[in-house]
């Protein structure tokens, strides 16, 4: 089965190398794009496979002369013992390199994160939540734009939703998506006690609007006068907007900007990317009816990360892996989690196709 895959791996390489240098895929943007965007995401498997067919070539090859002097060539027998292990460790990593990627990967996302339990310090973990993400964007490369914020009193926020633009977006964040812990003690906590709180991050594939059709009659759209804190009008115009899509009940609010126009292409690109995400959700939900939503209550007890200050640890409980650098990672150091939780999803997807297959 392994000499099938790999050359399915050789031949399709080989058929993008020949499409990357013909005129007319180079003279089509689109196509071309999409041809170097296979080849670029081919070109790991067929790295692994080469390996693979040179060590197996070795391992034939040591066998023989060891038949043929009787077997006085030590370099030639350790070959021979070490190299079966390392074919079999080749084997899984050209499988795991084939696993058939999420769609949504390359797309942009829009997160949202929310205060949950913890009254004032969860809003002040929500703004360190969304320092941490939009440092780690920028490491990454990514641009990072604002779409709306409702700021907590004492810092940070109840709310803030953002977006962050660049190829391979979601592929990256998709796994911050759910209910962060931390246990802290509080600037304002008198006897040093340590205090849990929580913050929900929602990821949301951006969706373009020839992934989801918004029947004009479906939707609602109210606009008002902006507030700023304590309700004061920091706006004398209706700018503000309200969209209400009648069928699924989502509510999308914008009010960040001067101009209504720009309020509304803020609030559609959200209502669109909940829309679709509701859409994969249903998806997801056919396949395996008792998946657990991304976000949750948002309860203490629901965790998928916890950040420990009194021991300055990070524990991520999906894949139970515990790292000791709090600050680094509250500074955007997300890459050891990131690579983690995307091995284990591969592993994941691989063990899903070969039930299937």
């Amino acid at each position: 089965m392994i000499e099938k895959l790999v050359e399915q791996v050789e031949e399709r390489f080989a058929e993008l190398e020949r499409l990357m240098s013909d005129p007319d895929v180079i003279g089509d943007r689109e196509r071309y794009a999409e041809v170097g965007r296979e080849y670029r995401e081919l070109e790991p498997a067929r790295e692994l496979a080469a390996r693979w067919r040179q060590l197996r070539g070795d391992l034939e090859g040591a066998r023989e002369l060891l038949a043929e002097d009787g077997g006085d060539d030590e370099e030639l027998r350790r070959l021979v013992a070490d190299a079966p292990e390392r074919l079999r460790e080749l084997e899984d990593e050209v499988r795991l390199a084939m696993v058939e990627r999420d769609p949504n990967d390359e797309k942009n996302v829009i997160i949202e994160i929310r205060a949950g339990a913890g009254g004032d310090e969860a809003g002040l973990f929500a703004g360190d939540l969304f320092k941490m993400l939009t440092r780690y964007a920028e490491e990454r490369g990514f641009a990072t734009e604002v779409l709306s914020q409702s700021a907590a009193e004492v810092g940070g926020f109840k709310e803030v939703t953002f977006e962050i633009r660049g190829q391979g977006a979601y592929s990256v964040f998709k796994f911050e998506g759910g209910t962060h812990r931390v246990q802290r003690v509080p600037k304002t906590e008198s006897q040093g006690r340590i205090h849990t709180s929580t913050a929900t991050v929602a990821v949301l594939p951006e969706a373009e609007e020839v992934e989801v059709e918004i029947a004009p009659e479906d939707l609602q759209v109210d606009v008002y006068r902006s507030s700023g804190p304590g309700g004061q009008s920091v706006n004398t115009t209706d700018s503000a907007v309200r969209l209400t899509h009648r069928p699924s009940g989502i509510v999308v609010s914008m009010q960040d900007e001067k101009s209504q126009l720009q309020n509304r292409d803020k609030a559609m690109r959200v209502m669109r990317a909940r829309l679709y995400e509701q859409a994969l959700a249903q998806q997801r939900a056919e396949i395996a009816a008792d998946r657990r939503s991304q976000v949750g209550t948002g309860e203490r007890s629901e965790k998928i990360r916890t950040y420990n200050f009194p021991q300055g640890r990070v524990t991520d409980h999906r894949i139970k892996l515990t790292a000791h650098n709090l600050d680094e990672v509250l500074t955007g150091d997300l890459s050891e989690f990131t690579s983690a939780l995307a091995a284990e999803e591969k592993r994941a997807r691989l063990e899903a196709q070969t039930e299937l297959a």
